[in-house]
């Protein structure tokens, strides 16, 4: 494209005022088009949560697909020559129903997860706390996009009205329920907070490259999605060149971008005794879970290591993204 070479030579002439333009320009679209995108968003998801007609429900995620792609083309036409390794199973699709588990160093993460996922994966979702709802545009797209919006009471909370032990489960299993009859990718985030290297210490983390994962999301989507999903799938993002800021992205600062998706099996006594709710209320189920991530999360460690030790043995691979 015309606009995909003339960025490429400015970036390559005057590389400050490339970075300058890549995110005056970016910054301008992705605002435009959030802010012109909410009126027909609000007023299908509007329609949606009155009539619960499909063709409303179809043409929210319609409009967040347009949204994305149009970040998408930016990425591809706005930033300098990039070496951006990603693979993907070839059999995920569209029409899917996926769990996904990532590591998480950067808000970036989840601009590459829907870089990655456009005309490949369903839409992508995650937990999010209800109260962000209140947030405008974005609260309300998260909920008209059916995310697992959920009500956390503290143990405070739960002290002063016993009534609210357990609401947090029935909840998340309610939100989650939301997504059965269409095609999606839950997105979870095992660590649950971004790596730094301060909470590595702090949490004594037995991984070089990875906190302490938690098992309770995970436990959550497959007690209530059960047998509704095609698979679950383990995503690990790498940024040699260190952790981005989301600036750093939309001024083509991120050069270089691992990303590894694949399958990964649960074994289906665990899988069984998930589904039919022990989680709650068996500790051999719950050990077996945490076990089972941990495993995970030692393969996940080995595999970033790899996947940085090949940026520096082949520095010049051929990549489609470049």
């Amino acid at each position: 494209m015309r606009l995909n070479a003339t960025m490429q030579k400015l970036h390559q002439r005057a590389p400050k005022l490339g970075k300058a333009v890549s995110l005056a320009t970016a910054t301008g679209v992705i605002a435009a088009n959030s802010f012109g995108g909410s009126i027909p968003l609000w007023l299908m998801g509007m329609g949606k949560i009155i009539t619960g007609a499909p063709i409303a429900d179809q043409t929210v995620i319609k409009i967040t697909n347009h949204w994305i792609s149009s970040n998408n083309t930016l990425i591809n036409n706005l930033l300098p020559r990039k070496d951006w390794r990603i693979t993907l199973p070839d059999d995920v699709h569209m029409h899917g129903k996926y769990l996904l588990v990532s590591n998480h160093q950067s808000w970036v993460d989840t601009s590459i997860v829907q870089y990655i996922s456009e005309k490949r994966l369903p839409l992508t979702r995650f937990f999010t706390k209800f109260e962000l709802i209140y947030i405008p545009i974005v609260g309300q797209a998260f909920y008209f996009l059916d995310f697992p919006m959920m009500r956390r009471h503290s143990k405070k909370a739960v002290a002063k009205n016993p009534a609210l032990k357990g609401k947090d489960i029935k909840e998340a299993k309610r939100a989650c329920a939301l997504l059965k009859d269409k095609p999606f990718t839950l997105l979870n985030y095992l660590e649950g907070t971004r790596f730094t290297k301060d909470k590595h210490d702090k949490q004594n983390s037995p991984y070089v490259h990875l906190l302490k994962p938690r098992a309770g999301g995970l436990l959550l989507a497959i007690s209530a999605l059960g047998e509704d999903i095609d698979g679950i799938l383990d995503m690990t993002i790498v940024y040699p060149d260190g952790v981005p800021t989301y600036g750093d992205l939309w001024k083509g600062n991120i050069k270089r971008l691992g990303v590894d998706v694949r399958y990964i099996e649960i074994p289906d006594d665990l899988f069984a005794g998930v589904k039919a709710g022990g989680y709650e209320n068996n500790e051999a189920i719950k050990a077996q879970m945490f076990d089972w991530v941990e495993h995970i999360w030692q393969q996940k460690d080995q595999r970033i290591s790899t996947m940085l030790a090949k940026f520096e043995t082949n520095p010049n691979a051929d990549n489609p993204s470049n």
